[in-house]
């Protein structure tokens, strides 16, 4: 008999495999139905956006209620709708009405993500935490590795129908999430982020990561050209993220089997420190270096994210878990937000300077994951 557990972590890596399907099957939609490649891309960052800013308030319904399935259920079932209803409008709709759709839609998106991963404390049963933690990340990293393949494989608009897919099959599996003990009073809004602040290894774990996010979302801008200028073709850029994430997936497969003998906020840590030296390599490799740097880059990442969340569900106070999760999950979709947006300009003038700045950054990063040791106390 398949256990709970098992089903949860199924859903989970169908549900993300769809939302990291969703878009680049947008972006391939929206070039194919209206042939200007701006109207994918204002719909992804209104997507993006909305799910920086939504967090937080999605966070605040799942931990309030004591059945946070169907909280999670509806926010999944919403979601699937809001693609559908970009996919069906492309081409019908004007431009604006689909990236105000989009935006309301984006609002949804943490429920995939840091809504889903603070619910694991409810069906991992004997499972010890560290390792559920590890195989959550590793729905994660499997994600963003099939999610981009399939969109290519499936085209557009088919895409977007099975992004749709993917994220509704997971809705039964949430309805069926048991209920919680009854909460007493209301928990305030902005409680998530203040257990973030004041909490010493919170606090070290977000900085660190959040930071590091700018720096990888900067490097990222850079794969394309880098595969345009030292590998032949922008297409071969692309394939070093392929491998980027490859790494990632079975570096976190290697620690969902084998936990390292590591507190998860020294792995956080160390595994910037590897990102540092992924994005500096990268900086003034050639081919051969690059295919090394990518698949540091992925041993580095993936173990960062697994840490991450395994400090979050060490430190998360149950009343404000799922606030801690969704907050954390913006912060750092806001600092890759940010990190893209400015490399930009500077990887255009020269893609050698922004993956060295990227490297700096996630030397900043790491500077904020040592100031001080981390503190095993939880913030009530």
């Amino acid at each position: 008999m398949i256990s709970r557990y098992t089903t949860f972590v199924g859903a989970a890596a169908v549900a993300r495999t769809g939302d990291e399907l969703s878009a680049p099957a947008l972006l391939l939609a929206g070039l194919a139905l209206t042939g200007s490649p701006a109207v994918g891309a204002a719909l992804v960052g209104a997507l993006t956006i909305a799910a920086a800013a939504g967090g937080p308030l999605l966070g605040v319904a799942i931990d309030r209620s004591e059945r946070p399935g169907r909280l999670l259920a509806l926010a999944l079932a919403g979601y699937a709708a809001g693609l559908t209803a970009i996919g069906l409008g492309l081409g019908r709709l004007p431009d604006a009405v689909l990236v105000g759709v989009a935006a309301v839609t984006g609002l949804l998106n943490p429920a995939i993500a840091g809504g889903w991963t603070a619910q694991l404390p409810l069906v991992r049963g004997r499972v010890p935490l560290e390792r559920a933690s590890a195989v959550d990340g590793l729905t994660f990293t499997a994600a963003s590795l099939i999610g981009p393949a399939l969109a290519g494989l499936a085209g557009a608009p088919v895409g977007i129908v099975l992004a749709v897919a993917l994220v509704a099959a997971a809705v039964p599996v949430a309805l069926a999430l048991p209920a919680r003990a009854a909460r007493p009073g209301r928990v305030p809004l902005t409680r998530g982020f203040a257990v973030i602040v004041t909490n010493p290894a919170l606090r070290r774990a977000t900085a660190t990561s959040v930071v590091s996010y700018v720096g990888f979302g900067a490097a990222l801008v850079c794969f394309p050209l880098l595969g345009a200028q030292r590998l032949g073709g922008a297409e071969y850029g692309a394939l070093l993220l392929s491998v980027l994430a490859a790494g990632a997936l079975l570096a976190n497969l290697v620690l969902a089997r084998f936990p390292p003998p590591l507190r998860p906020d020294t792995v956080v840590t160390l595994s910037t420190a590897g990102l540092a030296a992924a994005l500096g390599l990268a900086a003034v490799a050639g081919p051969a270096g690059l295919v090394v740097a990518a698949v540091l880059a992925g041993v580095s990442e993936g173990p960062q994210l697994t840490a991450l969340l395994a400090v979050r569900h060490r430190e998360a106070p149950d009343a404000v878990r799922a606030q801690v999760f969704t907050t954390g999950a913006s912060l750092k979709i806001g600092g890759f937000g940010v990190g893209s947006a400015l490399a930009g300009p500077v990887a255009a003038a020269s893609t050698t300077t922004a993956l060295m700045l990227a490297a700096g950054v996630q030397l900043l990063a790491l500077g904020a994951g040592v100031l001080r040791k981390p503190s095993p106390e939880r913030v009530a």
